[in-house]
């Protein structure tokens, strides 16, 4: 799920404070799981522009990341440095070729179309506070970032968000029996989508989802029977414990 999505802009606690005119920043990067057995995206660089359309090099953590390790609130820091300007327009994550899907232990590459090879173009619009370290939490959804091409190929199309802590709540709960498969979404008023895989222990948590009331539907694997929870409230800065769902 390479569902990118930059999320969140959040002070880190305990940081040195640093000239004023600059302004230390660093990109963490999470998941919303899909139906695969890992999903490898080969990530090279990642940049940043600011208002001045200067764009600057972080300081990347570049190797194969596997994004269904980052999920269900856990994610892992991809990059960081330090900006001279106070407000940042777009982030761009740029790829290499060795991307791959694993499904039912088969491995097959992801090839990736043209128009991303440039980089993932993510838009931002932040102002930064001097002298404070900020972290924009970026969502590669890969439930909805690979496409199956039908003739035994798959296409990496990234979808990804950003997650902003200050203006969203999340949605959590857990699935009884636990040990299967299944996948639960969030509906919005306005028929927009969230998505995740519950753990091995039948744990979810769906971040980064603005002040709405939701439908939270859980498909599991056959012979379980879908189930779907109404009314489901967020709040921005809380989240929704719906607790045990039993199914």
């Amino acid at each position: 799920m390479f569902g990118l999505i930059l999320n969140a802009c959040k002070k880190d606690a305990n940081t040195t404070p640093v000239p004023a005119s600059q302004y230390p920043y660093k990109v963490r990067m999470t998941d919303a799981p899909g139906p695969y057995d890992a999903v490898y995206i080969d990530l090279q660089a990642v940049e940043v522009t600011g208002v001045n359309g200067k764009a600057v090099t972080l300081n990347v953590n570049a190797g194969i990341y596997n994004l269904l390790d980052f999920s269900n609130g856990m994610d892992t820091l991809i990059a960081s440095g330090t900006l001279e300007v106070s407000a940042v327009e777009q982030i761009r994550l740029i790829l290499g070729t060795n991307n791959s899907v694993v499904i039912d232990s088969v491995s097959y590459p992801l090839s990736t179309p043209s128009a991303d090879q440039s980089g993932l173009k993510l838009q931002v619009h932040q102002t930064l506070q001097a002298g404070v370290t900020y972290s924009v939490l970026v969502d590669f959804d890969a439930n909805k970032s690979i496409v199956d091409e039908g003739n035994g190929s798959y296409k990496l199309k990234p979808v990804l968000r950003t997650i902003e802590t200050a203006t969203s709540g999340s949605i959590k709960g857990k699935i009884l029996p636990s040990g299967i498969s299944a996948v639960v979404t969030a509906t919005s008023s306005t028929n927009i989508t969230y998505s995740t895989n519950v753990s091995a222990n039948g744990d979810f948590i769906l971040m980064g989802l603005p002040a709405d009331t939701y439908v939270l539907t859980i498909t599991p694997s056959k012979p379980l029977n879908v189930a779907t929870i109404g009314n489901v409230v967020v709040v921005i800065g809380s989240t929704t414990d719906v607790g045990i769902i039993n199914l």
